[in-house]
């Protein structure tokens, strides 16, 4: 623990704080004893949050003890306690100068933040701290009740009021114990999240939600949501008392939205046709009860204590709103604007007014409690509810008379009222009863009444005579046009830098492709498809430098999903699919936590190259998720995320901003809304932004997919600490070439503990657990998944918020066990190597691996495209990747046994991805078909379950093709005929497939006396992704390019081409099947420059533009070698094995100037130091 002193106040630190933490606690520090407002801006990352308590904590205490100063000097009347230190050096920093304050008078501290799961971060920051102050987090019934009964309501409102019934009553058990239970010690001395209160609340039997409330009164510091002070109706049921409080809002670039939409409303025909059906219901339960009782309508003994004249006259009330509302013709489609005061004229047609606002109200909550208590049926009261609210919300405060129509002016001036025609799907419930007096068939129009400033809501805060207002985030540049959005001063302000050096961050503007197409998400452009393609090319290619996880974000879910459709019909997104599985952001909350957790354990797999989650700015993934360390390597911004700007209410955003800025109020600077539309624009991307350095250690990569981000308007509204770090290329293959070095040089640095495979398969905990520390400097600070696993607890009691889970054995785990689990059952066993791929299959089917196959199947089902088999068998039925060699000699009995080891490795693999996609019993029903095969060898009964099974999804077509390769040969062509019928793509059948193993080898030996043959081997391994052949024409006519000699046709025993020929003229022809020839005579100029000028960097941009776009042609690259000279062989040979992500065997780099044993023995690697400074030198040079 660490202390210093700070504008006179002694912090105590858990570490010793960096500069840019000295600065954001001085700025705290100042904001409080000048009880000024402040805007902090501190990068995520530099902890923030840890140096807001700490220097808040430490003011409160410094001035409490400069009162207890001020009461001892008083009692001594002048003379020195302590000689030695004088009364006056005990400072009057903290109070508030001359004025007399008591104990009672030390302010309260009301800290809010944007989510209850980011509160428990900040308690956990908190509980690291050595302040142990009082403490209290509030919440909402729905997160803190504990009543069953309660609970089981799906309405939160409904909850509201029978929780208020039961109170009243006195019927509430845990509410009866709250008294006895709130001066519990473990209670009022810990604390307390809302899991622990909850926690708490169940093992006492006592009501979380009033213990918060009665916690309340003597907490020094109280957490909340900010939307608790934001929305007036929220402060006045939670009874938040403001008063010289010190109100510090974190996360807080959501505080302008929140502050617009806690006051604004939108009342559709659904919200008050459900109100008048609820009303008419009631009144026809009363009439009831009436004519039972000899129509004694005075006071009915239902429970509900209202005459039955009063419940008619609110439905006339709703009834005369509804008719005023609809009776405006918006069917032009633009709707109808009026001035915010508009709304009490409109009001005051349906008998709405000041003068009966009280009575109105108070009859809708008792309507509303005495509905919500009938537990027989079931009653939808969310429009009376919604009314009550907006009551409250156009009526607040109590206007003399004769100042009603200013103070109604100025309530309203920053707000219009909009009337437009509901699109919705909601319609009205027709009632052909009595009391249904309204049926109209139109459709209805939908009031809105919209607040335009934020800083309504914040002069509110002020008005409560606050002491202080802080806000602080990692995004909110830019300051100018924050502080003026907000209306009240804002003296102090800070925009911070970064804890990271110049090693740890990689920022670049990509504003064109690998093919040259100029990148941009604008409105004419977005969905031209040579944008999309290049777009695609472009993330195909980062997936594969970038290590671990790539987070890409689009600017909106419709652009999202147009283009992601485009990348699937293209084959964009199997590419990038294959290398990093693909994870989609839902649009609704539903699925959200599964799509996360599944990616999450993807990266944790210690088998796979990572995954890639794709999502949208604003949406949930961008806005304050953790994407630590591996789980965030990279980020992709592939366009501006500006405002629909067709959007009724960005319209009128707009207008209101430059009407505003034409009226010129002194002392009032307002922004033009086309300078708001596009900052919102850049608010977004900076918050995407943020999640790729989430602390001192970590390190990563942002690149902006917009050729808009070229100007320098654009780069002005990055962040501070983000511009030092931002290059631009005009190569894409530069572009590579540095990112590529910048993560082999970040690994070396700052290695991570690497993931074993064998602790993965042994460890029965979930894959989530993460190797990284959250934004946060404390050595004891818990990893990201303790954080993972209290919001997953709390989740799973708060019913709002409760999501199917993944089963806790994922498929990490679970697959890795499976494959380990096999290779020790053949290893293991004395047994002799399975004799045919039938034979594996008795290894594969292991009874203890029912459970992990079902966390398998839900895991793998997360990655939303699914495409890695559909890959695989397009590749096999090609004729898979295959490595061929010149046999010179006959060795028939090894070749057999590498080409069987080989074909049993692609079966288990086969299998292990078959089991994945299937669910368990329909696995069990393909097992047994294939072993019912190998035992009767009828061809027929497992072509029926097979196709029955798998013929039917277009999903599952290449797993139906897979099968080939257990058909024995004489019904390989049945099979492959079969398939071409049902799925319109045969299985690469050729004639010798239908040859058995001998006739293969008589085959062989008729041969052997002519010419070598070519034994062809298949592998699955990635390891034999290259192709070094031969020319194996028989001495055919060679392709030549440039200079390349053609071989001379003839025979092989009388012209011998030299072997470097022979490599040369087969990569031409490779190289020309692969591109086309357009691109391959680029290629050979390209080395024939190089040859010319020996400039290494133009032949390596060249090379990785036309060599990377597919997946396949990184065998090229590889072979590509050939041409590079000995001087740059070491650093070509470097670039290649950070591409393909593993060390390249020396066998796969062909050096045609060096004999092997020299190339074997390859010279030592470089070392850190000179990597570091060969890669910003090649920076500086740009």
């Amino acid at each position: 623990m660490t202390s210093l002193t700070l504008n006179g106040v002694t912090v105590k630190f858990p570490f010793t704080p960096y500069e840019c933490q000295k600065d954001f606690m001085t700025k705290v520090l100042e904001c409080l004893q000048k009880k000024v407002n402040g805007v902090l801006e501190s990068p995520t990352g530099t902890g923030k949050t840890l140096c807001l308590l700490c220097a808040t904590l430490a003011w409160r205490e410094n001035f409490k003890d400069t009162i207890s100063a001020r009461k001892i000097a008083e009692r001594l009347g002048g003379a020195e306690m302590f000689p030695n230190t004088p009364l006056s050096s005990w400072g009057t920093a903290a109070t508030d100068g001359d004025t007399p304050t008591f104990y009672t008078d030390v302010p309260k501290i009301i800290y809010a933040s944007r989510t209850h799961s980011q509160l428990a971060q900040v308690i956990t920051e908190l509980k690291s701290t050595s302040y142990r102050p009082k403490t209290c987090v509030l919440g909402s019934r729905d997160q803190l009740c504990i009543n069953p009964e309660v609970m089981r309501q799906e309405s939160v409102h409904i909850k509201v009021h029978m929780c208020r019934a039961k109170v009243s009553s006195r019927s509430c058990v845990f509410y009866s114990n709250v008294e006895e239970k709130s001066t519990d010690k473990e209670c009022v001395n810990s604390i307390l999240d809302v899991e622990d209160l909850v926690k708490f609340g169940n093992k006492q039997r006592a009501c979380p939600y009033y213990l918060s409330r009665s916690l309340k009164q003597q907490a020094d510091i109280i957490f909340m949501p900010y939307n608790y002070l934001l929305d007036p109706k929220s402060r006045r049921a939670h009874n938040i008392e403001l008063k010289g409080a010190v109100v510090i809002f974190d996360e807080a670039h959501n505080v302008e939205k929140m502050c617009e939409e806690s006051t604004s409303f939108d009342l559709t025909p659904y919200d008050l046709a459900s109100a008048i059906n609820a009303v008419d219901k009631l009144l026809v339960e009363q009439a009831k009860d009436a004519v039972s009782e000899d129509f004694n309508a005075e006071t009915l003994n239902s429970g509900l204590k209202m005459e039955i004249t009063t419940i008619a006259k609110i439905k006339q009330i709703l009834l005369d709103l509804e008719a005023v509302i609809d009776s405006y013709d918006v069917s032009h489609g633009t709707g109808i604007t009026k001035p915010g005061s508009f709304i009490y004229e409109l009001f005051e047609r349906a008998h709405l007014n000041y003068d009966t606002k009280t009575v109105i109200f108070e009859a809708l909550d008792q309507i509303i409690s005495y509905l919500s208590g009938q537990t027989t049926i079931f009653m939808n009261t969310s429009g009376l509810q919604k009314l009550a609210d907006i009551i409250q919300l156009v009526f607040c405060g109590e206007p003399e008379e004769a100042k009603k129509g200013t103070y109604m002016q100025s309530n309203t001036a920053q707000f219009k009222v909009h009337i437009h025609q509901d699109t919705s799907h909601h319609k009205k419930k027709q009632n052909t009863d009595i009391w249904a007096t309204s049926s109209s068939n139109k459709q209805g129009n939908i009031l809105s009444y919209w607040c335009f400033s934020p800083g309504f809501s914040m002069q509110d805060l002020v008005n409560q005579s606050v002491r202080c207002i802080i806000l602080t985030s990692g995004t909110l540049s830019p300051l100018s046009s924050f502080t003026s959005e907000m209306r009240i001063p804002f003296p102090v302000t800070l925009e911070n830098s970064h804890v990271i050096q110049k090693d740890q961050i990689f920022v670049s503007i990509v504003d064109q492709g690998p093919d040259g197409v100029r990148l941009s998400s604008a409105f004419d452009r977005r969905f031209v498809p040579e944008n999309m393609a290049s777009l695609g090319n472009t993330v195909a290619n980062m997936s594969r430098v970038v290590p671990h996880g790539l987070l890409v974000f689009f600017p909106s879910y419709p652009v999202m999903e147009k283009t992601l459709e485009f990348w699937r019909a293209n084959g964009h997104a199997s590419r990038i699919d294959t290398i990093k599985p693909m994870f989609i952001e839902p649009r609704g909350k539903g699925t959200f936590t599964e799509v996360i957790d599944g990616y999450y354990s993807k990266i944790n797999d210690p088998v796979s190259k990572g995954g890639s989650f794709f999502a949208v700015c604003r949406g949930k993934a961008s806005e304050g998720l953790d994407f630590a360390d591996t789980f965030g390597r990279g980020v992709i911004i592939t366009g501006l995320p500006f405002p629909p700007k067709l959007d009724p209410r960005v319209i009128l955003k707009m207008q209101f901003l430059d009407d505003m800025c034409r009226k010129k109020v002194p002392g009032m600077k307002y922004l033009s809304g086309q300078v708001w539309y596009k900052q919102q624009a850049f608010r977004a991307v900076n918050q995407a932004i943020g999640r790729v350095i989430r602390h001192r250690e970590d390190y990563g990569a942002i690149f902006l997919c917009d050729e808009r981000f070229k100007n320098s308007g654009a780069r002005d509204q990055l962040p501070s600490w983000l511009k030092p770090h931002l290059r631009q290329y005009d190569n894409f293959g530069y572009l590579v070439r540095d990112v590529t070095q910048f993560f082999r040089v970040a690994q070396k640095l700052r290695p991570m503990v690497e993931k074993k495979a064998e602790a993965a398969a042994g460890s029965s905990s979930t894959v989530c657990s993460s190797e990284s520390q959250l934004s946060s400097f404390t050595s004891g600070t818990p990893s990201h998944s303790s954080h993972t696993q209290k919001a997953k607890v709390l989740d799973a009691h708060i019913p709002s918020l409760k999501r199917r889970r993944l089963n806790e054995q994922t498929e990490t785990a679970g697959m890795a066990r499976f494959c380990i689990e096999y290779e020790t059952d053949i290893q293991g066993s004395q047994r002799k190597r399975p004799a045919g791929l039938l034979d594996a299959l008795e290894h594969s089917d292991q009874p203890n691996e029912e459970e992990a196959a079902v966390g398998e199947e839900k895991a793998y089902r997360l990655s939303t495209l699914s495409l890695q088999y559909d890959k695989a068998m397009d590749e096999e039925s090609r004729g898979g990747k295959r490595k061929i060699k010149l046999i010179q000699e006959q060795k028939i009995p090894i070749t057999e046994d590498v080409s069987e080891e080989g074909k049993a490795d692609k079966a288990k693999k086969f299998l292990a991805e078959m089991k994945k996609s299937l669910s368990q019993v329909n696995f069990d029903r393909i097992v047994q078909a294939l072993q019912t095969y190998k035992r009767t060898d009828n061809i027929d009964v497992l072509l029926t379950d097979a196709a029955d099974l798998l013929a039917g999804d277009a999903n599952t077509h290449s797993l139906l093709r897979g099968f080939y390769q257990f058909i024995r040969p004489h019904h390989k062509k049945t099979f492959h005929e079969k398939c071409q019928e049902l799925t319109g793509q045969g299985c690469g059948y050729k004639p010798d497939h239908s040859l058995s193993k001998e006739e293969k080898e008589a085959l062989i030996l008729r041969r052997g006396d002519k010419h070598p043959v070519a034994a062809v081997t298949c592998s699955s391994s990635s390891s034999c992704s290259q192709l070094n052949t031969l020319q194996l024409n028989k001495g055919g006519q060679h392709l030549s390019h440039h200079g390349l000699k053609e071989p001379h046709t003839g025979s092989l025993a009388t012209v011998q081409p030299t072997p470097k020929n022979k490599i040369h003229v087969a990569f031409v022809a490779d190289v020309k099947k692969a591109i086309g020839a357009e691109k391959c005579s680029q290629l050979f100029v390209a080395i024939q420059n190089y040859k010319k000028t020996d400039n290494y960097e133009t032949l390596v941009s060249t090379v990785v533009n036309l060599l990377t776009e597919k997946d396949d042609d990184f065998t090229l690259l590889v072979r590509f070698g050939m041409f590079v000279r000995p001087h740059h062989k070491k650093q070509y040979k470097t670039m290649l094995e950070a591409l393909l992500g593993a060390p390249l065997p020396t066998t796969d780099f062909v050096d045609e100037n060096a004999d092997q044993s020299t190339q074997a023995s390859a010279t030592p690697s470089l070392k850190t130091q000179s990597k570091i400074s060969n890669f910003f030198s090649d920076s500086q040079r740009k």
